[in-house]
């Protein structure tokens, strides 16, 4: 027997490397279908706990079901295994009993997968076709009766080039008839190498560091059905600062590509430039009270975080403006400047335009520190200089290189326009502090990030590969413990030298990292176009702000929202269910109704204008849209629901489409053909899709058969093969590589279940 098991690892073994992310999650279908009420169980709640160890994942996952229907039902549990990495333990328990069950080939997953579309009339778990697949019978589950399924698997992550990346398919859980309570994904992460960036593309994350070896990753939400999968990257290297490249290039138009560029948590292997910072605090009327007090523990909390080599000022103005010094203070005077900031009480009017000039003429440009000013207000100039305009014009005559001017906009009575346009032109950011929440906290947590810079000014350059459209830009400073994250495009693919230059302590420092490569073909991070569009979204958007609009950036727009479903509050219009946004003319109409309502819609003032300021920067930052309904986003595409036929925003109407009965055999032999596909297919049951240059239309009534068209491009290479991400689309995988997945995640579940019954007897 232990032949056998030792045996079965080693014939497994070589999938241990398979270079693409894992995706694996369950469901529970009522089988026979019901004749009334949902198909599905309700997921009750849904929490995962991830540990990576040098890239040995191993994920649990506790899954709540529940019988909502007023009749007892037959369940059964599906689990699509990991197409992409060796499985090296699987262990599944009903109500905390071990159940049996087997795993089926590719080819027995999807006839069964086929016959579940066919009974239930629902294609979603086209998604899946093309795994392995773990399958387990629930006994009969009464009417309101849980549930309580928990799994826990192993699986080697692969890594290349310092990057390794953790998939986790939540979208499944729109097979859920009803809003999860909990949803929550925890990844403990430990390294021996030292960690760089930690960066998730689908999830709103918290991220805590301790180290440069050890990082924890959490998310957390109530009530929501996910759309979309978990992604997480983390990445690996022993050089000062780490960078690591991300590339998707779709046939027919030019590639995108997403950089992350990471210095170390410590203070170890990395010097940390020494830098004067500037406080700038509002104390006029408006800031009595609460505001105040938390504004004056904020300024504390600075004096009392600055490195030792750090200097420091204080500006406090209302209807005049004073300072605690008429220079620069070292850090080590920082117990005289407390006492001066605990005696700061409000009073008086706005002098805001006062308060910059002399923060300017406080920072000591020529020392070659970064000069980072920290501006706080909570209202609208109302003496000395008050036309923004005029402000912003004084402070561009003063603008140096070596400025970074962060604004902070306590409530919604302030100008939004001119903080982010203050903030924008002297390589800053602009942060608003809504009424509710804690200043103190935000400034604080803000001020931590910043806190210890080590490349100032960075500028990559690319070598021979041509990019263009590149967000952010400029690039902001490197800190300890963050990170800089670049999306954009580039043309011609090639291998190339990047190299990374900016100052630290004065000095230029340069960095170069050797033969990356941008693929001239990948069908690989399919995310990417969708969050470079979003962050092009919220650069236009803020261009339209500073500048005024103009008609190419609002077609810009509407383009690029309406083809990656990027909607925003300004382009909810775009999402109509007569779909006469895919017509020319409806385009045009869209563009006009744009142009019409930014204006009304981007105030400077007020709390639409604040809401206009936090919009423009979840788009930054890769916020991909807000939900709305009649809408799905699914990879590279979009798909706008159109008189009941979910239909890609890429196709226009009126041009003619190929037909394709739903659950026919052309139908599935597409799918079969070209998993990949799949994803697609699994929108809806009716669907308009265009791929290869062919708009195949999925209908209910008798057609004739399609010829699927021939290639397949997504299945991965041999272990121990190079795989080359410009390989071409026709490349499949080999039969024989196939079968010995097959036959190894078999033999591996088959002993795992002996070895059980061992134990168990």
């Amino acid at each position: 027997m232990k032949r056998l098991f030792l045996f079965l690892i080693l014939v497994a073994a070589g999938l241990f490397f398979l270079p693409l992310p894992a995706r694996a999650d369950g469901v529970i279908i009522i089988d026979p279908p019901p004749p009334q009420g949902p198909a599905y169980l309700t997921v009750v709640y849904h929490h995962v706990e991830v540990t990576i160890e040098d890239q040995v994942a191993t994920t649990r996952i506790d899954q709540l079901f529940r019988n909502d229907n007023r009749f007892a039902v037959e369940g059964t549990y599906i689990f699509p295994l990991p197409e992409e990495a060796s499985i090296e333990r699987f262990v599944m328990y009903v109500d905390g009993k071990p159940l049996e069950g087997r795993v089926l080939s590719r080819e027995e997953a999807r006839s069964i997968y086929e016959s579940i579309v066919r009974k239930h009339r629902d294609p979603a778990l086209l998604e899946y076709i093309g795994h392995n697949t773990f399958q387990a019978s629930i006994f009969p589950i009464a009417p309101g009766e849980e549930k309580r399924v928990q799994i826990e698997y192993r699986q080697v992550l692969p890594l290349e080039q310092g990057l390794v990346e953790y998939v986790y398919p939540l979208s499944t859980e729109r097979f859920s008839p009803q809003p999860l309570q909990d949803v929550a994904i925890t990844v403990h992460l430990t390294s021996r190498e030292p960690l760089k960036a930690v960066y998730s593309p689908s999830h709103d994350v918290s991220v805590d560091r301790p180290d440069d070896y050890r990082a924890t990753v959490g998310y957390e939400a109530r009530d929501v059905l996910p759309d979309r999968d978990f992604v997480l990257y983390y990445t690996v290297s022993p050089k000062d600062i780490g960078l690591n490249l991300l590339t998707y290039h779709p046939r027919g138009e030019d590639g995108f590509f997403l950089l992350l560029v990471a210095p170390p948590v410590e203070e170890e292997t990395q010097e940390v430039v020494a830098k004067d910072v500037i406080f700038v605090l509002d104390t006029s009327g408006s800031m009595s009270g609460e505001k105040m007090e938390q504004a004056r523990a904020a300024l504390l909390f600075v004096l009392d975080h600055l490195n030792p080599e750090d200097r420091f000022a204080i500006v406090d103005f209302d209807s005049s403006v004073s300072t605690y010094a008429p220079e620069l203070r070292p850090a080590s005077q920082r117990a005289e400047a407390r006492r001066y900031v605990q005696d700061l009480s409000a009073g008086g009017s706005t002098d805001l335009d006062g308060a910059l000039q002399r923060a300017f003429d406080l920072a000591d440009v020529s020392s070659g520190r970064p000069q980072i000013i920290l501006f706080l207000t909570d209202g609208l100039p109302t003496v000395g200089e008050t036309d923004p305009a005029r402000i912003l014009a004084r402070v561009r005559e003063r603008s140096h290189e070596n400025v970074r001017l962060f604004t902070f906009g306590v409530g919604y009575d302030v100008n939004s326009a001119l903080l982010d346009a203050l903030a924008g032109e002297n390589h800053g950011a602009s942060a608003y502090i809504l009424p509710g929440e804690n200043l103190e906290e935000r400034v604080s947590a803000f001020y931590s990030k910043i806190n210890r810079p080590v490349l100032a000014g960075a500028r990559i350059d690319f070598g021979e590969v041509a990019v263009y459209d590149l967000y952010p830009s400029p690039l902001p400073d490197l800190f300890l413990g963050s990170q800089i994250v670049l999306a954009g495009r580039y043309r011609q693919g090639g291998f190339t030298t990047i190299t990374l230059r900016g100052t630290a302590g004065g000095q230029e420092r340069t960095y170069r990292y050797e033969d990356l490569t941008f693929p001239a073909e990948s069908t690989r991070n399919d995310f990417l176009p969708r969050l470079w569009a979003s962050r092009k979204i919220g650069y236009l958007l803020n261009e339209i702000r500073l500048h005024g609009e103009n008609r190419e950036v609002v077609d810009e727009i509407v383009e690029l929202s309406l083809r990656y479903g990027i909607i925003t509050p300004y382009t909810s219009f775009l999402v109509d269910e007569t779909g006469r946004v895919l017509t020319e003319e409806g385009q045009a109409e869209s563009r006009l109704a744009l142009a019409t309502a930014l204006p009304q819609q981007a105030p400077a003032v007020g709390k639409g204008g604040v809401d206009y300021s936090l919009e423009v920067q979840r788009l930054q930052t890769g916020y991909t849209g807000m939900e709305q309904a009649g809408l799905r986003q699914v990879a590279d595409k979009a798909f706008l629901r159109v008189n009941g036929v979910w239909t890609d925003t890429t196709y226009r109407q009126g041009t003619p489409t190929t037909p394709v009965t739903f659950g026919s055999e052309s139908y599935f032999a597409l799918v079969g053909a070209h998993p990949e596909w799949g994803k697609y297919f699994a929108v809806g049951e009716r669907v308009i899709v265009v791929l290869d240059g062919v708009a195949y239309e999925v209908v209910a009534q008798e057609v004739p058969p399609v010829t699927p068209p021939a290639g397949s491009t997504s299945t991965p290479y041999p272990s121990g093969t190079p795989v080359p991400e410009h390989a071409p689309a026709g490349a499949s995988f080999p039969v024989g590589w196939t079968v010995a997945i097959a036959v190894a995640a078999i033999g591996l579940a088959a002993a795992a279940g002996l070895l059980l019954r061992g134990r168990l007897r």
